[in-house]
């Protein structure tokens, strides 16, 4: 009897701590958040409600802010305000950019995994050392060795997916992308061959599932209350984020290793181009600030915006040329005339040589279809900053300081306000005059961020994915496997279809 009484007593004394835990934080939620003040964005629920909808979170968005343009998600510490409001997006990210910052709320849930690195330090500091890593050096550079990075990844994808097409068998295009971009950013921004495309380096492929599996785990904190107390406890999803970030951690310190072993035996070399290099060189100099924790958040940070933005895009681009075959030959036309090839080329590596910036800048059109892509499907869907003082939003609803503002660059794309009454239809056309691609403002078109921290690697991510898309659709046309499938995204930092793109790639041989 002693033991049902004191199961009984453990059992109800958990219950009422749960509840308490519970009532606490619907009173934090509720109070003192101007609800029914009509200056404050409508409020459209409380951020756990996400919830509800978390696999098609983005979608959700879009469907409210279609009714209300800028609404809010009241939190335990503050609100936050998503907006589509092109006027608000201005004034966060360039009128009033100091005023607002990435805020210690998402700091707290990002350090984890990203450190102290770009998503957590001031822009300043990050500056001065990025500045104490020498990139004064030329940008010709680092920009003629990235060219020949991606082309020389390229090719070996176009052989690659050779292998598929001739047995006939389905490719997992997101697969072969991520393990293409991976290879890529390791050469230009780490100077080591990581050589995961081919499927030989098995660290590599680890690394890569567990820096994937982290980026989804980490962005569920956004949405689960209990987070906190799983990390001390080390269960469920923060029991699987440790370990995946002890791979990550291994895998990251371990290059950091190696390369700076390389470095010693090369101290005569002046072919120091990768970035990695100059940073290492930087650390001897100035070893306090830049020790190899900095190093790894450094490495993480240039992982998720070099390898998930590019490979997620071209992902969806070529999900995009299956639904519109007509578009896929269109390309495939403008490419054969930029380049002068023949019908029946079969030389992968002349090919690709062909592919300088002189070049690729004439492909008006492809860069049209890319730019579409990003503006149906941008790489980040949503993403903000956070109010350091009280505002007023262009729209004239107030912002209490501490608030987030987010702005929705997923629904951005889909508001007939913004892109006219075929918004979400896919027409590298709308890009188009004469035939010459013209640019949008960036306030507009957001998949870049706008302001003073538009995205420096803009130009380098476009030159990635014409290289990489020219190559492909060169040698292959892309058929989906099954027309039916409803193909959608894993709700994450970067936008990636969830489950993979199955294709089958039809060789171009006439």
């Amino acid at each position: 009897m002693g033991i049902f009484l004191i199961i009984f007593a453990f059992t109800g004394f958990s219950l009422l701590c749960l509840l308490s835990t519970f009532s606490l934080l619907i009173i934090k939620i509720y109070s003192g958040k101007s609800i029914k003040d009509p200056s404050y964005p409508p409020v459209n629920g409380t951020v756990f409600h996400q919830l509800l909808y978390f696999n098609r979170l983005y979608d959700y968005q879009t469907e409210v802010a279609k009714k209300q343009p800028t609404f809010r998600l009241l939190g335990p510490a503050q609100s936050e305000i998503y907006t589509t409001d092109i006027r608000n997006i201005e004034h966060v990210l360039k009128a009033k950019f100091d005023k607002y910052s990435k805020g210690e709320y998402n700091q707290d849930i990002l350090e984890d995994l990203f450190g102290q690195g770009i998503f957590a330090v001031d822009g300043d500091k990050w500056r001065q050392q990025r500045k104490l890593a020498s990139f004064e050096f030329s940008t010709r550079v680092l920009r003629d060795f990235s060219c020949a990075v991606f082309r020389t990844n390229a090719a070996k994808l176009v052989k690659v997916v050779s292998g598929f097409a001739v047995a006939g068998r389905v490719l997992d295009m997101q697969d072969m992308l991520m393990r293409c971009t991976l290879d890529s950013i390791f050469k230009v921004g780490f100077g080591v061959d990581l050589n995961c495309l081919d499927g030989s380096s098995g660290e590599g492929t680890e690394f890569m599932k567990a820096f994937d599996e982290s980026n989804a785990l980490v962005y569920w904190r956004y949405v689960d209350p209990f987070w906190k107390l799983k990390r001390i406890s080390n269960i469920g999803s923060e029991a699987s984020l440790k370990k995946n970030i002890k791979v990550i951690d291994d895998f990251v310190h371990n290059l950091i290793s190696t390369k700076r072993n390389l470095l010693a035996m090369q101290q005569d070399s002046n072919e120091k181009e990768d970035i990695l290099s100059r940073f290492l060189l930087a650390s001897e100099k100035d070893p306090d600030k830049m020790d190899d924790q900095y190093l790894r958040d450094i490495i993480l940070n240039f992982m998720i915006a070099g390898k998930d933005t590019s490979a997620s895009t071209l992902s969806w681009f070529f999900y995009l040329l299956c639904k519109n075959p007509l578009i896929q030959e269109k390309i495939e036309q403008e490419v054969r005339d930029v380049t002068g090839g023949q019908k029946n080329e079969t030389n992968i590596d002349d090919f690709v040589a062909k592919l300088t910036d002189e070049t690729l800048e004439k492909m008006n059109y492809l860069h049209a279809a890319l730019t579409e892509t990003l503006r149906l499907y941008p790489a980040v869907p949503s993403d903000g900053r956070c109010a350091e003082t009280d505002d007023i939003l262009p729209d004239g609803y107030r912002v209490k300081k501490g608030d987030g503002v987010y702005y929705m660059a997923y629904a951005m794309g889909r508001m007939p306000s913004i892109w006219g009454e075929n918004a979400e239809e896919f027409r590298p056309e709308r890009w188009l005059e004469n035939g010459i691609f013209q640019p949008e403002s960036p306030f507009k078109f957001i998949a870049f961020h706008a302001g003073p921290r538009i995205c420096l690697g803009k130009d380098f991510a476009y030159r990635q994915m014409k290289i990489v898309s020219a190559a492909l659709l060169r040698f292959f046309r892309f058929k989906l496997t099954d027309d039916t499938r409803d193909v959608t995204y894993r709700t994450m930092f970067t936008l990636h279809m969830d489950g993979g793109l199955h294709v089958y790639a039809i060789s171009r041989k006439f």
